[in-house]
């Protein structure tokens, strides 16, 4: 067996890992403030000096999965004014497009276990422009560009190192750990080396007294004394280099003006000692936080290699089989994606997908947050909180989160999305099916999911509602993870469908305003796709209904029918719910076609679109023809039933007869139920062939929704004349803006108005994929629209996953378009293999937009660029 398949067997392995989070500073964690201002309550200006209630923060840190104990590299070009301890970054008022990370780095390679990881992080030589930053994007509005460390001249004539970090476990809680850096200038250039280990702050708060320390041992080694921690050693392979010590405690007073206490040595101590010279470091050589010291001069073109060790363990020689053992865990990793990546060919596209499960990889985080304790403080410290102004999840006390989560992006989204982890899933599902399925389960734990039914959305309000993707991506999970493993998991299907049914049943008593299976709200995630805030309370019983919240809705039964279905296979009692989800499908695409009396449909036939519909106080309802992905997200609501499926549902199957011979005009909704398909297969879907082929005509209309890229989030027509719409005397205007959003509706770091988002577009392939499995040649459609060129679903859905795929791959001149025609990154040679992630990407050139390691939704590019597994 393959060793990392091996070591997956053997949850140890997973104690330590890449569990730190990139920011910890202006999260709703960390705010106690009285008016909820997170983002300057625990910001950059004061992180340094500031210790965190629920995790910490770090370059390159590790952690236990508790986060007792931690590890970071810390770094010093001896002209910024701080140590290099933390990545720096804008919070969202800065930010002319929010918060945004103001750095250059990549993540290469991980294993699940991550027994071997490595990853590069380009740091000036010369001053780090914080200021400069500061100040030009404070200049900038909306529809102005971000401007990027990279507009800076700090990258002129590659004065820069690139450092580069790598661990290579020796034993699950053994950690082997290098940084080589190269001075890639023409001169040489000082470099401190400042790797740090600590103790996340559990003690001063006033529940657990226990303390633990490090002090000095002989030299080139630092003791580690945690009565709960493995690890006692901290080696360095230089044995002459000096130790630092201090506490990880808040100086409160650099930060409050408190008198300064005899014999204190804070948190900001190691780095007021390196910069300044400070007398802030401890003599007796013992603290909570600790570190070694490295002064060197790497020469023009050059490059030095430090290593360290932690380790359980006093050994004579820690370092004796160091080269050894990295080169192993090297080659376990590189046969363990070698299997993965045995039927791909390309080498660039196994470098795309390497580089995306090693940023999934690194984006698990240790996650902690208890909203009880948070809302009313702790025995020693309050909370001085205003309820009567503005705090945040007080109708979450019961939330209890410690766990390690697959974060969004650590920096710039360093706490859980539900619907965004669910997308997570899936490429995890190709390399670690466990930690998948756990992640799923995760959620709808009792200390998750409120009592309610709802999901926590996450932690600026974990009230809101993120689209319920839940059930699809458990299913979905469980197929790649039977097809991988030749077993069905069914302990983990019946799990997560007992819970989701708590979950359909919030979402059926919440947010069907009127009973009539139209579901509205708004979502988190598809914030500014409409003309005005879709959560907006309105007038006189004025409501709107949502084609998209209708749909998802319509998507969720089908994902619960079909789950219902397999286990019914296996277990009879599950066939009710496979009737039960069956019908409030069918309910709910009745609903579609008739709001009721007097009332427009969701569909409009002259458009062959589905569009929004706002009920008005009168009776009267008005259509809002804005074409977006709200007129797109019908299509997700299909499912295709193999006939053998319903061999062992006889009373599934009786149901339905009698719905075909007594409802005929709500089963036409069904679309071909009766109809057996290629291969005896049955459709479920909101749209039939006639409509779909309508709205796929607008869909692959490259003057409208189809991009060189993959498609669009609103259609391209409004992009000269924009879509106007006046409610209560307010005029609302919609241009399509293929890049940064030109609207602070929530928040404004996300845009939903024209560009390309990977999870939508993941869901628009694998829907052609299903209509295509039942239709087969018998569908064919004009592809692009208009070009007379004919191509059935299947190879509309490769086309659509080429696109999306290119955006990272090099085209024919040698250039990845995310880079968004950066030379440097294109040509150079120590950037053009490198690959980021982002959030969204421009509509109509690729370029990367938003968080740039946004590697969790993104990295479904992982799943596409592979040949598909099944459909």
């Amino acid at each position: 067996m393959i060793a990392e398949r091996k070591r997956l067997q053997d949850n140890n392995w997973k104690d330590w890992g890449p569990y730190v989070s990139n920011r910890q500073w202006g999260n709703v964690r960390e705010d106690y403030s009285p008016n909820g201002d997170a983002w300057n309550f625990a910001s950059h200006n004061n992180a340094e000096s500031y210790a965190y209630r629920w995790g910490e923060e770090g370059i390159a840190g590790i952690s236990d999965k508790k986060q007792l104990f931690c590890f970071a590299f810390s770094f010093w070009n001896k002209k910024d004014k701080i140590i290099k301890e933390r990545f720096f970054g804008l919070s969202n008022p800065q930010g002319n497009h929010g918060e945004d990370i103001k750095e250059l780095f990549y993540y290469l390679d991980n294993t699940p276990t991550h027994s071997y990881m490595k990853m590069v992080y380009k740091y000036p030589i010369n001053e780090f422009p914080y200021d400069e930053i500061i100040i030009e994007n404070g200049k900038r509005n909306k529809k102005q560009p971000e401007y990027e460390i990279f507009d800076t001249d700090i990258f002129n004539n590659d004065e820069y190192f690139d450092i580069f970090i790598e661990y290579a476990k020796v034993d699950h809680n053994d950690i082997l750990i290098r940084t080589t850096i190269y001075n890639r200038s023409k001169k040489s250039a000082p470099i401190v080396v400042a790797p740090i280990i600590w103790f996340r702050n559990d003690w001063k708060w006033g529940y657990n007294p226990y303390k633990p320390h490090t002090n000095a041992s002989q030299k080139g080694c630092i003791n580690i004394h945690h009565e709960h921690i493995s690890i006692k050693k901290f080696y360095s392979r230089n044995p002459n280099v000096e130790s630092l010590f201090c506490e990880n405690e808040t100086n409160n007073p650099r930060l409050y003006g408190t008198p300064y206490p005899e014999g204190a040595y804070f948190k900001d101590g190691i780095n007021q000692h390196i910069i300044h010279g400070s007398p802030t470091i401890n003599p007796k050589k013992t603290g909570t936080k600790a570190s070694f010291l490295i002064n060197d001069i790497i020469e023009a073109s050059e490059f030095k290699t430090f290593d360290f060790r932690l380790s359980p363990d006093e050994l004579e020689d820690p370092f004796s089989q160091f080269d050894e053992i990295f080169n192993t865990r090297i080659q376990e990793a590189n046969e363990f994606y070698n299997e993965i990546q045995q039927d791909m060919l390309d080498d660039d596209k196994k470098n795309v997908q390497r580089q995306a499960f090693a940023g999934l990889l690194w984006n698990k985080q240790f996650y902690h947050y208890n909203v009880g304790k948070w809302l009313k403080g702790d025995p020693n410290f309050d909370a001085p909180r205003d309820f009567n102004h503005y705090v945040r999840n007080t109708e979450w006390n019961h939330l209890h989160n410690k766990d390690i989560i697959s974060m969004p992006d650590k920096w710039e989204y360093p706490w859980y999305a539900t619907w965004d982890l669910a997308f997570h899933c899936l490429p995890f599902a190709m390399i670690d099916a466990e930690f998948a399925k756990d992640q799923l389960l995760l959620l709808t734990k009792e200390w998750y999911m409120h009592p309610n039914g709802q999901l926590p959305a996450y932690e600026w309000n974990l009230s809101d509602v993120n689209p319920p993707v839940h059930a699809w991506a458990s299913f979905r999970v469980f197929e790649i993870d039977e097809k991988l493993n030749g077993k069905p998991d069914l302990l983990f299907l019946e799990k997560v469908f007992q819970k989701l049914l708590l979950n359909f049943t919030w979402w059926v008593n919440r947010k069907d305003k009127n009973g009539k299976n139209i579901f509205g709200g708004g979502f988190l995630g598809l914030d500014n796709i409409g003309a005005f805030d879709r959560n907006m309370v309105l007038k006189d019983g004025e409501h709107l209904e949502q084609a998209d919240g209708t749909s998802w809705m319509a998507m969720y039964a089908l994902n619960m029918m079909r789950i219902a279905m397999v286990l019914a296979q296996y277990y009879q009692v599950y066939e009710d719910m496979a009737i039960k989800f069956f019908e409030h499908y069918l309910y709910i695409a009745e609903a579609m076609e008739n709001l009721g009396e007097g009332t427009k449909g969701l569909w409009n036939e002259e458009d062959g679109f589905f569009y929004d519909v706002l009920q008005l106080g009168n009776g009267d309802s008005v259509s809002l023809k804005l074409r977006s992905i709200v007129g797109l997200i019908p299509m997700f609501a299909v499912e295709v039933i193999d006939h053998h499926l319903l061999e062992n549902m006889p009373n599934f199957r009786a149901r339905m007869e009698w719905i075909l011979k007594n409802k005929p005009d709500l089963t036409k909704l069904v679309s071909h139920w009766d109809e057996e398909g290629q291969g005896r297969k049955h459709l479920m879907s909101i749209l039939r062939k006639n409509r779909l082929t309508k709205v796929l005509a607008r869909m692959l209309d490259d003057q409208e929704f189809l991009s060189i890229y993959g498609i669009r989030a609103m259609s391209k027509i409004y992009e000269e004349t924009p879509f106007v719409f006046s409610v209560h005397g307010n005029e609302n205007i919609v241009y399509y803006t293929p890049a940064e959003s030109d609207s602070r509706m929530f928040g404004g770091n996300s845009n939903w108005r024209g560009p390309i988002w990977f999870p939508i577009n993941f869901l628009i392939v694998e829907s052609l994929q299903r209509f295509h499995y039942y239709y087969g040649n018998s569908l064919k459609v004009e592809f692009p629209t208009g070009s007379e060129e004919k191509k059935n679903l299947e190879e509309v859905a490769q086309d659509i996953s080429n696109r999306l795929c290119s955006i990272f791959l090099k085209d024919e001149n040698g250039e990845r378009p995310f880079n968004g025609g950066n030379e440097k990154f294109n040509y150079d040679e120590y950037f053009k293999d490198y690959v980021t992630f982002y959030e969204y990407f421009h509509g109509d050139n690729g370029r990367g937009l938003g968080a740039s390691h946004q590697t969790g939704w993104t990295a479904t590019v992982a799943k596409l660029i592979k040949p598909r597994l099944f459909i």
